[in-house]
């Protein structure tokens, strides 16, 4: 992926649950979403969203500084712990798109995070 400047890197990731699991995952995935934002410098959005139309349909929506940002978020312990949770949920392979941002720009995505976690 070409970065431009002042852009930042984002990832979108479709995953489908079996059946009987949406609940267990919706509230396992917390903990990541939460872990993220909070402790990862380089981390400036982790959405959890799900289907309105298919329960077992959950959607990530991330944003980091760059690649490497993301690759050291898959190595952290909530990520790490997470997985470990949830990987015998998924109902086949995840969906994933990987992006570049266009706005906010990079000042804008920093100036926002700490607003992330007033949860």
């Amino acid at each position: 992926m070409h970065r431009r400047n002042l852009s930042m890197y984002a990832i979108f990731v479709t995953i489908n649950i079996k059946d009987g699991h949406a609940d267990e995952f919706a509230a396992a995935s917390l903990g990541d979403g939460q872990g993220s934002v909070r402790d990862e410098e380089n981390c400036f959005r982790f959405d959890i969203l799900r289907s309105p139309d298919n329960p077992n349909q959950f959607y990530l929506y991330e944003v980091y500084s760059d690649r490497a940002a993301h690759a050291t978020h898959r190595e952290q312990p909530h990520y790490v712990a997470w997985r470990s949770a949830v990987e015998h949920m998924f109902e086949g392979d995840l969906g994933r798109v990987e992006m570049e941002t266009v706005f906010p720009s990079d000042a804008g995505w920093r100036a926002q995070k700490p607003g992330l976690v007033n949860w």
